[in-house]
């Protein structure tokens, strides 16, 4: 038996030396896990401010007092969801410590998915426990709510990507949740609103907008010098002494702040070129590591955004894949409209409004994919002007890969009025 195995593995096992080499080789990094961005460090480099600032607002909830709702915007990568937790955390430490009736519910809309399971979380913070399905939002939403207005604690609760939320069910659940309140003599529930799509205030009713951003803190994408921080931080935590040199943690960053001062981003590029240094046996990461992590990164990047796309979200994409490839000057959100809608009538789709296809044209910018900068023109309105980030042969091979939409590669966008004059 144990020579058919050897019979079956061949002459030459390809995976003889990986496995014999993986345990015996000194692997450039001690700890992995600190690159990656679901890390939360104790240190948040550049990030003081906003820790003080989201630490005030939250302070009266120490004394079991309401604080007010905060809305929180900013990119992709700068920092939001780490200072977010961090504060949680520190305020649940002392909470515990004071003894003080105070809970902290952290959810990721894009993960949680539906508003059932959000209301679901929150049930749970009040020891109520609802069925994985079976009843209405507004029955489970009547029990949390019932349940809170009798419960002795404060709850801040913080929704994390909630434009995720509002694109798909609307802003009725959180208009409901900010006005828990009222009828209470004392409140008992602050929400936290999280969201990386810049223009995602203007999907929400006024009513609900100024229940949600009573604060409201915005980040700014980091620079090269902070990310050149954070990364060196970090970097003597993950490496062994002597393993990367400082160039290219600078080049890691350098790359990262020319894309909007993700510093996701330029984490993903170091773990990932010490990844390629390792299986080419190197003894430390150099800066080609680094320049062939950033192919890797792009190629899976780009796949993957582009493949998950909900269909309007890709037809959105074909859509200024063609005006790119037809050779419009300016792309603006009217001409993405115009070509969109057309090539719904050729797939015998029904088009979505101006407004929902404007927060798909967010979505695509927010995942890298295009860049999608406002233009104002005064009292003529604004517009926004539109360009593609990735290369246009990666969008076709997805596209060509794609059943509904490979047909329409090669349509001619001659015949719309989408050409500047």
């Amino acid at each position: 038996m144990q020579d058919l195995h050897r019979k079956d593995r061949g002459p030459s096992d390809p995976l003889d030396h990986i496995l014999s080499y993986s345990v015996s080789k000194t692997s450039l990094l001690v700890n992995r896990e600190v690159l990656r961005a679901d890390y939360i460090p104790g240190s948040l480099p550049h990030r003081w401010e906003h820790i003080r600032r989201l630490g005030e607002i939250l302070s009266p909830s120490l004394l079991l007092s309401r604080p007010s709702n905060i809305f929180i915007y900013g990119k992709t990568g700068t920092g939001k969801t780490a200072v977010v937790k961090h504060v949680f955390r520190r305020f649940s430490e002392k909470a515990e410590a004071i003894n003080a009736n105070l809970k902290f519910v952290y959810m990721n809309c894009r993960l949680i998915g539906t508003e059932y399971r959000i209301l679901s979380e929150l049930c749970s913070s009040v020891n109520v426990k609802v069925p994985f399905t079976g009843l209405s939002k507004a029955e489970v939403y009547n029990r949390f709510r019932s349940a809170l207005l009798q419960s002795p604690c404060l709850i801040l609760a913080c929704l994390d990507e909630i434009d995720v939320l509002v694109k798909n069910y609307g802003d009725s659940l959180i208009y409901e949740l900010t006005r828990i309140n009222e009828g209470s003599e004392s409140g008992k529930l602050s929400i936290v609103g999280v969201s990386n799509d810049l223009m995602f205030k203007e999907m929400l009713d006024p009513r609900v907008l100024s229940s949600l951003s009573e604060e409201e803190i915005v980040f700014h994408p980091y620079t090269a010098i902070e990310l050149i921080d954070i990364l060196t931080e970090r970097a003597s935590l993950a490496f062994r002494e002597g393993a990367v040199q400082q160039s290219v943690i600078n080049l890691c960053a350098a790359l990262a702040a020319s894309e909007h001062g993700d510093a996701r981003r330029a984490l993903d590029l170091l773990r990932v070129a010490a990844e390629i240094a390792e299986r080419n046996q190197s003894e430390t990461v150099e800066e080609r590591h680094v320049k062939i992590a950033l192919g890797v990164i792009e190629q899976g990047r780009v796949y993957e955004a582009l493949s998950t796309l909900p269909l309007h979200g890709r037809i959105v994409l074909l859509a200024v894949y063609h005006l790119v490839r037809s050779g419009v000057g300016k792309i603006t959100s009217g001409n993405v409209y115009k070509a969109y809608k057309s090539l719904c009538l050729q797939l015998n789709v029904d088009p979505l409004t101006d407004r929902r296809v404007s927060g798909l044209l967010s979505e695509l910018d927010m995942l890298g994919v295009i860049s999608s900068d406002v233009v104002s023109f005064g009292r003529y309105g604004r517009t926004r002007k539109i360009s593609l980030k990735v290369p246009m042969d990666e969008v076709k091979s997805v596209i060509e890969q794609d059943e509904i939409l490979s047909s329409l590669l090669d349509w001619d966008i001659g015949e719309l009025e989408v050409h500047q004059q």
